[in-house]
């Protein structure tokens, strides 16, 4: 009878969970973790293209599906939720599993979805798959940064893990571009498929480039007291909740901007969605191990902070989805409004990347991010009040993008150090929630202010709502953190002295 462990190579072999090692020559070769680095660029590319690429087919699919934008959206939206319900668990398994088995199970999810989406023949048929291509995109999610720290020589994790936020702003970046060239030359399905060489090209370099995660089989877990395995319990609970939540109001704010549900609905799904956050923030405070811990939340610093991500990701997203139908209303096409939509991602993933550095060396965290949020409220006011026009829009466009790309990597630093460094994977999980949470308000928001208003006076309203955010980011920035503002001083004093 094999013994314990061959039972579990046995069976890793079988399921095709079992890690392979890379070729000698790969693993010998002194720079081979920059090979792994790039590999896992690939995965943070794609995420960052899917999300982009897709706001700008919503006109497209509206027409070919013969549904409403309230409908369109739950292309979006669904991709969302799963991610938000997902990357916690999905990151969890990991741990058992193996990160690069979950991380390429991450790109041959998210190809087969890719091209599932291009050939449906049905709006929900459609949603489905992203709700599918979102369990792929969880398996990459949860893996990255992981794979990256382990990947890498302790003195190279700060470069490493700056080459992987460019490559998520350049996937960021071009999604606009490349999304209206395929609309208005090829079709909506190819925003879709475009996704699919990227991922196998992904999953192969993957299978070759990547370490193990781990090279041998878990021992097995010693027996513990009753209270210790209560505190390695997943807070599965909590997590329904907050799935639910985010699902009540997103289809609260859907039936208000014309999805075909009875109009009493919106007023049920919106005291859902408030029974719903209530029984979470219960279960938050008696998990003994939440996924939203309250402790940090009330941690200095931390509350504000993760409200600025939350507006950030919003303010970054909803123009996305908003700026194709007020052009489209205008009778720019496609293509052409992809590459104005462009100049804010563009803008966002050079200040991101390299903005920071035509900034004063001394100036705090704290400092930066009011700067990047006043240079937001700029650049929304006054493409807010400018005609729609594709000669106008790009360049208010680039400067709301820069102040973001100023804003969103400095409030996200300062949410991390006032993090104790025992309780970092909660906080990265937290900022990943808010972030998402911001980018499916980004999307519903164009839709009901559209419905209501039409695209021109309802999209300047939602603009207008947009730069109302920003001035609110500009405020917590400003007095939502003084602990952390003041450690941020005392550094800034140390560096220049």
């Amino acid at each position: 009878m094999p013994a314990p462990a061959h039972r579990t190579r046995l069976v890793d072999s079988v399921l095709l969970l079992a890690e392979r090692p890379r070729p000698r020559t790969v693993a010998a070769w002194p720079h081979a973790h920059w090979l792994a680095v790039g590999t896992v660029c690939l995965g943070a590319f794609l995420g960052q293209l899917t999300a982009s690429v897709t706001a700008l087919v919503f006109p497209a699919l509206e027409q070919h599906f013969d549904a409403g934008f309230a409908s369109v959206e739950w292309v979006s939206l669904a991709y969302l939720l799963v991610l938000v319900a997902l990357l916690a668990p999905v990151g969890r398994l990991s741990d058992t599993v193996g990160r690069k088995t979950m991380y390429l199970g991450g790109f041959a999810v998210f190809a087969l979805a890719s091209l599932a989406a291009g050939l449906a023949g049905g709006l929900w048929v459609l949603v489905a798959c992203r709700a599918v291509q979102a369990v792929g995109g969880a398996m990459m999610q949860a893996n990255s940064v992981a794979l990256v720290a382990r990947g890498v020589p302790a003195g190279a994790m700060r470069t490493a893990l700056g080459i992987q936020a460019a490559a998520q702003a350049l996937g960021l970046a071009l999604g606009p571009t490349v999304g209206g060239l395929l609309v208005a030359h090829a079709s909506w399905r190819w925003a879709f498929w475009v996704n699919v060489p990227i991922a196998v090209f992904g999953l192969l370099a993957g299978w070759f480039l990547l370490p193990r995660s781990r090279h041998e089989p878990l021992p097995p877990r010693p027996a513990a007291a009753a209270g210790s395995r209560r505190e390695s319990r997943f807070d599965l609970l909590g997590l329904a909740l907050l799935a639910a939540a985010s699902t009540a109001l997103l289809l609260a704010l859907s039936t208000a901007a014309g999805l075909p549900l009875p109009g009493w609905a919106v007023l049920v799904l919106l005291a859902a969605a408030g029974l719903f956050t209530a029984a979470l923030v219960r279960q938050e405070q008696r998990a003994d191990t939440p996924i939203i811990a309250p402790g940090l939340v009330n941690t200095p610093g931390v509350r504000a902070g993760l409200v600025v991500a939350l507006i950030g990701y919003l303010l970054l997203f909803c123009p996305l989805v908003l700026g194709p139908v007020m052009l489209a209303a205008a009778g720019v096409p496609a293509g052409t409004a992809g590459l104005v939509i462009t100049a804010l991602p563009a803008a966002f993933a050079i200040a991101a990347t390299a903005g920071g550095a035509l900034l004063p060396r001394d100036w705090s965290d704290a400092r930066r991010g009011r700067t990047g949020a006043l240079v937001t409220t700029a650049g929304l006011l006054v493409l807010a009040v400018l005609p729609v026009s594709p000669a106008l829009a790009p360049v208010p466009l680039a400067v709301a993008g820069y102040g973001l790309g100023l804003l969103l990597p400095a409030n996200n630093t300062l949410v991390m150090r006032s993090i104790p460094a025992e309780s970092s994977a909660v906080g990265g999980g937290m900022v990943n929630m808010v972030r998402s949470l911001g980018t499916a308000l980004g999307t519903a928001l164009p839709v009901l202010g559209v419905h209501l208003a039409g695209a021109g006076d309802g999209g300047r309203a939602v603009l207008l709502l947009l730069v109302a955010a920003a001035l609110a980011a500009v405020r917590l920035c400003t007095a939502g953190r003084p602990r952390a503002a003041a450690r941020e001083r005392s550094a800034a004093r140390h560096r220049s002295g």
